[in-house]
Formats: C-alpha cells, structure tokens, sequence
C-alpha cells in the first residue's frame, strides 16, 4: 500500500511539473509568434483625431511586440490636415516598416490619404482603386475659402511637404506634386507605372507574396530585408472607446444629438421638473460638442441655429402673429445647412437629412410655441383671476352691499348701483378683503 501510495504521489507530481513546462513552451511560442507576425489595420473612414490615434496605437504595439511589418489596409475620401501630419509623424518614426494597401476593389487613398500612402515605407494598389485628389481646402470659421493669397500658400506648403515626401521614398516627384497642385487623381496602373506606388496585389496574400524577400530603404537610410513567408497576420481592431467616439463623430449622427440636445433642453425649460428631457438633452448637447472637435464646424452655422431657438422662445413673450416662429423656422434650415462645412462629403451631413430635420424641429419648436401662446389666451379658472366674469346670484339685496352666490360659496359683494334679490350677477372684478364688484347681468 506504501508502494502505491508513493506511486500515485509520484504521478501527481509528474503531471503537474509537466503542466508547467507545457504551459511555459506555449507561452514562449506565443511570445515568439507576435514577434514574427504582421499586425494589420483597417482604416475606413476620414482621417480625423481617431483614426490618427488607432494608427499611433497600432504602430506602438508593433515596436512593443516586435512585429516584423505593420500592414495599414485604407480606404478614406481624405480628412483633416492635423490629424494627417500626425500619423505622418508616427509613421516616418516608426522602428517598424508601415505598408500602406489602398484596398479593396473601389477603395481609394484620396486627399489626406494620399499624403499617407507616400510617406509609408511600402505603397500598394488593390485593382479597381485610386489615389491622389490631394490639393488642399481650407475653409474659416465663417464658412469661407480661404483668400487667394493664402490658399497659394497652403498650396505651397502642401506641395513642398509631398515632394520631400516622394524623394526621401523614392517616389515619383512630379507626379505626387500635381496631385497636389492641380488635384490630380491616379489609377493603380497609372500610379505602378509612373513609380508612384511600389506592386499591385488583389489582396493580402499576394501582397505578402510581392514582399517577401524584398529590401526596402527606412526613411533614416537603413536598409531592411521583409522576410514574411509563412507569417501569420494578426488583426487589430478598434477598441470599444475608439469605435464608439468613431460612430458619433459622423456628421449625420452628429446633426441628430445637437437637435435633440436643443429640443430636450427646451422641453426642460419650458417644463422644469421635468428631469428627464433636460438629462437626455444635455448629454445629446455634449456628445455633438465632441463631435464638433473632430468635424469641421461653421460657427455661423451653429449661431444661426442657437438665434432660431432663441425666435421661438421670443415668441411666447412677443405677440408677433407667427412672424418671429416663421424667421425661427428660416434661420433653422439655414444654419444646419452651414453647419458643417467641409469640402469632403463624408465629413458633412446629408442635405436629404438636414432640411427633413430642420424643418420638423421646427414645426415641433412652432407647435410647442403655439400651445403656449394657446394657454395664456385662455381665461383663467383657478385662485381670484378665476372668478372675474362668473355668474352668480344676488341672496340679499345689493344697496350697494350685500351678499352673492357663486360656485357653492356666499361671497361679500359691493354692486353697481341696486340689484334686488335673486337677480342674476356677473362678477366684474375681486376687491380687497374678498369682497366681489358685480353687476346686474
């Protein structure tokens, strides 16, 4: 019994240092396996602060991890120059090479995006795709293009910056900078053909194919060999903050929380106590003051907007006979058109939601004002104001003072002239003390 006893210890044992080293090996393997893998990003949407911050999150989990490429697959209409110069920056520091793939089919690498495409260490087009579209717009706060004299500027700025770009990668110079100056657009042949872009695959794996075993020179002069056969490319999505701040800052979505923001806080004010129009307001308010960091916003706009809520609240105070809820109406429409002003598509609401929603909060603001104005003409039923115009009878007689009933109750009265008893009265104002003024109805 010993003997098996020290046997089945011994077993024990056994299986729980193997446990140990298996678990060890698989780690060492995991270890080993990030360090030898491609990380991959999809990029699809405009370039704005969160699309640069998924990019920096994914170039420093590459150099953490030691991943031996970084795979950026993009497909944006262009974005804000900031947030542009910003992944730039990230990228041309990047220890570790940055492929950028304009895919898929129909995807294209516009504006900021082309930018992006030239500064990355490995360019490459998925058939069926473009790039280019890079001539800078700039528009101010008023909603205006810029003036002539600084848009050359910015011209030349943009065009200096891609041209040091395309010579530092070897790029076709002239090429990247009429994109620029004269917005020029290119297919994926035009691009591979005029060395503009380094292959053209139809997808990830013969991108990695075309790679594999390439030398690519690092913006610093290094020189790197892609070893990418047999290696496993590992995706990263956006995190859960990253993908909720990217859904609210669409511009559509956007439009809709600053209108039911305004709308709840009206509700609010026009109802205190109401609680819960003026909580869900206030957080529909803040979320389109994000967004309104990342958008382009015309703060004409937004103004013109706030002067409507302002019309419609006027009118309740002013008898303006529907002039001032009419002006409300115009203004609104007006100022959610130049809300947003942005010469990208996608970073702008839709004309086919904005005029609908416009003209709805509108007619809601209008109809709510004209309830308003509804209830203040009707005559007064409670406390004193209440009585004036009631019709009572006389139980004494009124010479001048005497008694009246009214609404169950004996009142003081004090009439106008004499009124016998049991004739009827109208009440024509409450005096001090109680007392009612009647007349002879």
């Amino acid at each position: 019994m010993r003997t098996v006893d020290f046997g089945r210890r011994g077993s024990y044992n056994d299986i729980t240092v193997w446990k140990k080293i298996i678990l060890s090996l698989a780690a060492l393997l995991c270890v080993h396996s990030a360090s030898g893998s491609i990380l991959k990003i999809t990029v699809a949407a405009p370039i704005h602060p969160i699309s640069a911050e998924y990019i920096a999150q994914a170039i420093e989990r590459a150099e953490k991890e030691d991943f031996r490429l970084l795979l950026i697959v993009l497909d944006t209409p262009g974005g804000l120059d900031s947030s542009m110069r910003d992944i730039i920056s990230r990228i041309l520091g990047s220890k570790v090479p940055v492929v950028t793939f304009v895919a898929p089919s129909g995807a294209r690498a516009a504006s900021a995006g082309f930018f992006i495409a030239v500064a990355s260490d490995i360019v490459a087009m998925a058939p069926g795709t473009s790039t280019g579209a890079a001539h800078p717009v700039g528009i101010s706060i008023t909603g205006q293009a810029m003036d002539k004299t600084m848009e050359e500027k910015v011209t030349h700025d943009a065009a200096s910056y891609i041209k040091t770009l395309a010579e530092k990668r070897g790029r076709n110079i002239q090429l990247a900078e009429d994109a620029v100056r004269k917005s020029l657009s290119y297919t994926e042949k035009e691009a591979f053909d005029q060395g503009l872009i380094d292959l053209i695959a139809k997808d990830e794996q013969e991108l990695l194919r075309g790679l594999d075993g390439r030398t690519i020179e690092r913006f610093d002069g290094t020189r790197v060999r892609l070893d990418l056969k047999d290696q496993a490319v590992i995706a990263l999505p956006m995190t859960a903050r990253q993908k909720f701040l990217l859904t609210i800052s669409n511009p559509n979505l956007a439009y809709i929380l600053l209108m039911l923001g305004l709308l709840g806080l009206y509700f609010e004010f026009s109802n205190p106590g109401a609680i819960l129009p003026g909580v869900l307001g206030g957080i529909s308010l803040l979320l389109a003051i994000f967004s309104f960091q990342i958008l382009p916003i015309n703060y004409v706009g937004l103004i013109l907007i706030l002067l409507a809520i302002g019309l419609f609240i006027l009118e309740v105070k002013v008898q303006s006979y529907g002039i001032l809820s009419v002006g409300g109406v115009i203004a609104m429409v007006i100022g959610s058109i130049m809300l947003i002003n942005s010469p990208i598509p996608e970073l702008r609401p839709s004309l086919r939601l904005i005029i609908p929603m416009a003209l709805s909060l509108g007619l809601i603001f209008v109809f709510l004002v004209y309830l308003v104005i509804r209830a203040h003409a009707k005559k007064v039923r409670t406390g004193k104001e209440g009585l004036v115009g009631e019709i009572g009878t006389a139980q004494t007689d009124l010479r001048p003072e005497g008694k009246v009933f009214v609404h169950g109750e004996l009142w003081n009265a004090e009439a106008e002239g004499e009124i016998p008893k049991g004739a009827k009265v109208q009440i024509v104002r409450v005096l001090e003390n109680l007392r009612l003024r009647v007349k002879r109805l």
